[in-house]
């Protein structure tokens, strides 16, 4: 459908630019945890907000419905935040230049943040699953679009091969980076770093899950096996390389939009694929308030659509990594560094990925190595072979930010170690 491709080439690929310069931005999710093993205090964490607002400089930007803060900004355009609940806070760092611009700005962030939070027995804690999942409030932070979402995921409970965790995005956290693009080259971004899902997960695995005591990343399992991966094409690692700008487009024609916006409100219904949502001359939709609606689809809708693959190309021009768990403190940037520095040095990257024998021994089932890489018991060839092309990868990336000059590849140092 004309249209379609038409809304993709003007609200995405019209954002890339044909030599931008490369900015990195960094978005740090963490669980706010009680330490003493109960659950987390709502209180507790909008306090912390209104604390900051007065004595970091930031200011407030956006109320919640009861007008609590739950989004604040400085004068750098470093953004505080609650993701999705109370019990997750959010790091959104203005675009940088280069990683220890953002580094140290997060250090001093942090240190106010535990200080108060330890006032009350509370902490931020490196991790990609909050520890206290189970106990705490879900209650989604109160905007319609957050209300909105939790009560989209939660008509999972129709649908009996779904998990039953309809709550997930309360408490799963992660790591990801946005890296300008351009027109040449963001095809070519998409296809290596999407190859290398498995390898990340062995590197940066940090979400284990009670539940399924194997695994090391169980974020990817509640996004896929929920609403967002009701429609497979939707969420997590590409099924196969991209070709062309129209493969990549007729592609997006079968990911998924499941709410639009009418003057302000939202309005949720299981998700329909784009091609398919154009076609339609009604739908129902949902309220917040449990309200019920017949819309007419038209292209404008669009602009909510919003798909969640490990790769994603965004409306500024950029691809954002959110494949990756929240990290240990002390491991913070390591990802962030491991794939700025595999796209600068892009062509030996590719070569890597040409060369290696890993993809003779497991295939090229991109999706099913992510999987296969992300338990605890790997077997002796499996670990042997990933820890090869790891090495392999951490080296290459390291070559590419000596190439920067600014000695980011001292983030690296702890994947050099562990492998």
């Amino acid at each position: 459908m004309a249209e379609i491709t038409n809304f993709f080439k003007d609200y995405y690929l019209s954002k890339i630019q044909d030599k931008p310069e490369l900015f990195i931005g960094i978005e740090l999710e963490y669980p706010i945890v009680n330490k003493n093993g109960g659950p987390t205090s709502i209180k507790v964490a909008k306090d912390l907000l209104v604390h900051l607002a007065k004595n970091m400089d930031f200011y407030v930007r956006k109320l919640d419905e009861t007008g609590n803060p739950i989004e604040i900004v400085n004068d750098d355009g470093d953004l505080i935040l609650f993701e999705v609940t109370y019990n997750t806070l959010e790091l959104a760092f203005a675009k940088a230049k280069y990683i220890h611009d953002v580094a140290k700005r997060f250090e001093f962030y942090l240190q106010e943040i535990q200080r108060f939070l330890a006032l009350y027995d509370h902490e931020l804690q490196g991790v990609g699953i909050n520890p206290g999942w189970q106990l705490n409030d879900h209650r989604p932070v109160a905007t319609d679009r957050y209300k909105m979402l939790m009560a989209y995921l939660r008509l999972a409970e129709n649908h009996p091969h779904m998990h039953p965790y309809v709550d997930y995005a309360g408490f799963i956290c992660g790591n990801q980076v946005q890296f300008d693009v351009s027109r040449e080259n963001y095809l070519r971004v998409i296809n290596a770093f999407n190859k290398i899902e498995a390898v990340k997960a062995f590197l940066f695995a940090n979400s284990e899950f009670a539940e399924r005591e194997d695994w090391t990343i169980s974020r990817d399992y509640f996004w896929e096996s929920s609403m967002h991966g009701l429609i497979e094409d939707n969420v997590g690692v590409y099924p196969e390389d991209f070709n062309t700008e129209t493969d990549y487009l007729e592609f997006q024609k079968k990911t998924a939009i499941f709410y639009i916006e009418r003057d302000a409100k939202c309005y949720y219904f299981p998700p329909i694929t784009i091609k398919d949502f154009l076609r339609m001359k009604k739908i129902t939709a949902m309220t917040t308030s449990g309200q019920s609606h017949e819309i007419v689809p038209t292209t404008s809708d669009l602009k909510t659509h919003r798909s969640y693959h490990y790769q994603e190309l965004t409306k500024r021009g950029t691809i954002e990594f959110r494949s990756i768990c929240t990290q240990p403190f002390d491991k913070t940037f390591a990802p962030i560094a491991f794939q700025l520095g595999l796209l600068v040095n892009l062509e030996k990257f590719e070569k890597i990925l040409e060369e290696t024998d890993f993809f003779d021994y497991f295939g090229r089932d991109y999706k099913h190595l992510r999987k296969q890489f992300s338990v605890k018991h790997l077997t002796k060839i499996e670990r042997e072979i990933v820890g090869q092309i790891s090495r392999e990868l951490v080296t290459c990336a390291t070559e590419g930010l000596k190439a920067r000059g600014m000695g980011e590849e001292k983030y690296l140092l702890s994947l050099q170690d562990n492998n």
